[in-house]
Formats: structure tokens, C-alpha cells, sequence
């Protein structure tokens, strides 16, 4: 990690989620190394404070915290933490995730209260906290320029077989994102979403072959090619930009077509039970096809 003279996030006040290792720890040396002041939140203590070591030695600013994002009451003080520690909180980076792959018919209550615990509830509390007081600075007269970033996934935008929790839980988050930029622009408030394709804890073990680190030449899964554009969405400049979600692979990144109202029909009347095998087809053909679910 090397610090940048130039400072993009210098001085901005960032909570990373899950930062203790894969994309995490790579989105907090990354934002450390423009200048930002991280903290590095993750429940594995020992990870954190590597991470914050490892910061901390090549000259960047971070705390470590292992607050559970799931409980309401300890979100809030990540966000307490950040503001005790550097006096205000610009960025909330929504990172933290587990899987707990099952085909639906073999998926347990727990696998499925977890995935949606960590992810969905996870993204709920701490940005809650962060928007409170975001809010009332906001009302208090203080012109605020804070950012949301969420973590989705190709399994949320598509689907994806044994992932349905995981999916469910990511679609969620997407449809979060949506939400969150509509409502809180008035409040100097972005949020947009990350859909990462990259080697982390949940993908090693799954596409272990496919993400294993080359001998040489370009790391396509490396998790530190995610981090630039994390580190731009939770900059300044990026105040124009809300409510988008970005697909990023290696050294590719798009922006996601969401879903829109596509090819309709219009009696203009009470359709019968029996005109709609036709009227369905109709539709089908002439939309575009979805992509498909991954795994299919």
C-alpha cells in the first residue's frame, strides 16, 4: 500500500464492513491509501487489527471494530466509533457477507435467517445509524456530502441455482439501493451498489479453480481491482451519482440494466382467464430475453 500524494478521500471519515480480509481489506487500504480515515470493522478481531497494522505502517489512518452489523444497537456504535475517533463519518461502505449454499428444497430456516441477517439486515442497521445522524446535521444547517455503497451480486440481479437466500438477500439489497438514493438526496446523501466478481473467503473454496491467483501477469480476481472504483463512489466527485449499481470483473466494469416495464397489452377491458395463454405469449416474444440464471 502506497499513500497518494494526491488524496482523493483525504481526510474522509470511511466504515468498511467485513474489512478483515478479500474485498474488504482491500477497499480499506485502498481508501486509506487516498487519504482516507477507515474503520476497519470486522468480528474477527485478530483480522481487523492486521489490517489496521498494516495501514497504520505504511503511513495511512485507521481503528479497528468488531461490532456485530446485525444488531441495531451495535451498528450505532461503529457509526459512534467513527465519530468519537475522527470527528465525523462521511462513507459507509456495506461490504460484510456470508453464504450458506443449499438447493431450495434442502435450505434450513437458519440458512436462510443468516444469509438474510448479515446481508440484508446487516445493510439495514448500520446505514440507518450513519443516515440519523447524517440527517440532522443536514437539518442542522451543515452541508453534507455522505455516501452509501452496497454490496450486491450477479446472484441478486439474476439468481443463481443453491443460492436462493443468498440471492433473495442480494436482490434485496439492490432494490435497497434504489430507495435509498430516491429518499435521501434531499439530505446530501448518495447510495449506490457494487455487483463484485472477485477472490474472496465465500469464492475461493466455490470457483477455486476458475479465481486462483496467477503465476504472472494481470490477478483478474484480485479483490484490490474492485477497490478504485469503491474509493471514487465514496469521494467527492462523485456527488453526481446515485442509485446505480456497477457490475465489476477484473478489469471491466459496467453499469446494470435494471428491471423496467417491458412489452404490454391493452384490452381496454377485463381480460378473460382464456385469452391469456395467447396475450402471454405475445409478451414473451417480443421482450428481450432475460440473461440467464447463473447455473443454468
Amino acid at each position: 500500500m502506497a499513500l497518494s500524494k494526491e488524496g482523493l478521500v483525504k481526510d474522509r471519515v470511511v466504515i468498511i464492513t467485513g474489512a478483515g480480509g478479500g474485498l474488504g481489506k482491500a477497499y480499506a487500504e485502498a481508501f486509506a491509501a487516498e487519504g482516507a480515515k477507515v474503520i476497519v470493522n470486522d468480528i474477527n478481531e485478530k483480522a481487523a487489527n492486521e489490517v489496521v497494522n498494516a495501514i497504520v505502517a505504511a503511513g495511512g489512518t485507521a481503528v479497528a471494530n468488531t461490532n456485530d452489523i446485525t444488531d441495531y444497537e451495535e451498528s450505532a456504535q461503529i457509526v459512534k466509533q467513527a465519530i468519537d475517533s475522527f470527528g465525523d463519518l462521511h462513507v459507509v461502505v456495506n461490504n460484510a457477507g456470508v453464504c450458506r449454499d443449499r438447493m431450495f428444497a434442502s435450505l434450513s430456516e437458519s440458512d436462510w435467517d443468516r444469509v438474510m441477517s448479515v446481508h440484508l439486515k446487516g445493510h439495514f442497521c448500520i446505514a440507518s445509524n450513519a443516515v440519523k445522524y447524517w440527517r440532522e446535521q443536514s437539518k442542522g444547517g451543515k452541508e453534507v456530502s455522505a455516501r452509501i455503497i452496497n454490496t450486491s451480486s450477479g446472484a441478486g440481479l439474476q439468481g443463481s441455482i443453491g443460492q436462493s437466500n443468498y440471492a433473495a438477500a442480494k436482490g434485496g439489497i439492490a432494490s435497497l439501493t434504489l430507495v435509498q438514493a430516491a429518499e435521501l438526496a434531499r439530505y446530501g446523501i448518495t447510495a449506490n451498489g457494487l455487483a463484485p466478481a472477485a477472490r474472496t473467503g465465500m469464492t475461493e473454496d466455490v470457483f477455486a479453480d476458475m479465481m486462483k491467483k496467477p503465476e504472472d501477469g494481470f490477478d483478474f480476481y484480485a479483490p484490490e481491482n474492485v477497490a478504485p472504483l469503491v474509493v471514487w463512489l465514496g469521494s467527492e466527485e462523485s456527488k453526481h451519482v446515485s442509485g446505480k449499481l456497477f457490475e465489476v470483473e477484473g478489469g471491466k466494469i459496467s453499469l446494470a440494466d435494471g428491471w423496467r416495464q417491458g412489452p404490454q397489452k391493452d384490452k381496454g377491458a377485463r381480460w378473460e382467464a382464456a385469452e391469456m395463454g395467447e396475450a402471454v405469449a405475445s409478451l414473451i416474444e417480443e421482450a428481450v430475453p432475460a440473461q440467464k440464471v447463473y447455473g443454468t
